[in-house]
């Protein structure tokens, strides 16, 4: 059997940057066990399968070792693949997923954007895993889908070099570190070494938890944001009370088929 596939390049305005992520449109789903064999095959953060026409479709994401709840530059590039290749007719997507629907608009200017929900969550003690896990001492820790390590200047984010086993430790939870950026309003990067992603290139859906903390610490619902991982991405973050927008461009960086 032929699938289609799609390598897409998601928070990025140029390929080799952002995250790339592999996109298989479907008929009809798989059965989960070849989804994750493909996924690990392609072995990027997050391989996307969707089934659906007309605006409204079925959407899952998989690791190279499990399948996830929610992934954010894996529904970016599907949206770029139905907006550039599959119907690019319409500017507005509906997903349904294990984290409810999903609106995705790409606006005039080309950048698309992800409504997603908001994860505030509550500041909590540092987890001993997390502080070893970092050999740093975060100035607050938010606890949600993931545990939030908040710091004191960008310098910090860019020079950790964390223990992986020991943030692995954390599972359910990957890590966010993030801080005041130099140059935009925050920085990040995202540690998930239990989800087969020790880190994230750019991580989408980690901005549901870092959107609502610096719109209120720094008193704007608009907000310019880097990831600063070895292959980088920007993105827009709006704060939507209890939903974020989460906007970015991607790119085509191969179209092609697979055989399984």
């Amino acid at each position: 059997m032929e699938l289609p596939i799609f390598q897409i390049d998601a928070f990025a305005d140029a390929v080799f940057g952002g995250n790339p992520a592999a996109v298989c449109p479907l008929d009809r789903w798989l059965d989960t066990g070849v989804m994750q064999a493909i996924a690990a095959e392609n072995n990027l953060a997050e391989t996307a399968f969707f089934v659906g026409t007309d605006g409204s479709y079925d959407l899952r994401w998989f690791t190279p070792t499990v399948e996830v709840d929610l992934c954010g530059h894996a529904t970016l590039a599907s949206a770029f693949a139905i907006f550039e290749r599959l119907a690019p007719q319409t500017d507005r997507i509906r997903f349904r997923t294990r984290s409810g629907d999903l609106e995705v608009t790409r606006r005039d200017d080309g950048m698309i954007f992800l409504d997603f929900p908001a994860y505030p969550g509550p500041a909590v003690d540092c987890p001993d895993a997390l502080s070893r896990g970092l050999d740093a001492d975060p100035v607050t820790v938010i606890e949600g889908p993931n545990y939030m390590a908040v710091f004191g200047a960008e310098a910090d984010i860019a020079a950790m070099a964390p223990d992986m086993d020991t943030i692995a430790l954390l599972h359910p939870r990957g890590v966010i570190a993030t801080a005041r950026g130099e140059s935009c309003d925050f920085v990040s990067r995202y540690f998930g070494p239990s989800f087969g992603v020790p880190e994230d290139s750019v991580t989408g859906s980690a901005h549901c938890m870092l959107t609502p903390y610096w719109a209120r610490r720094l008193g704007r619902d608009r907000l310019d944001a880097r990831q600063i991982s070895e292959r980088g991405g920007r993105l827009v973050c709006e704060d939507r009370g209890d939903r974020v927008g989460i906007g970015g461009r991607a790119v085509l960086y191969l179209e092609g088929t697979i055989t399984v």
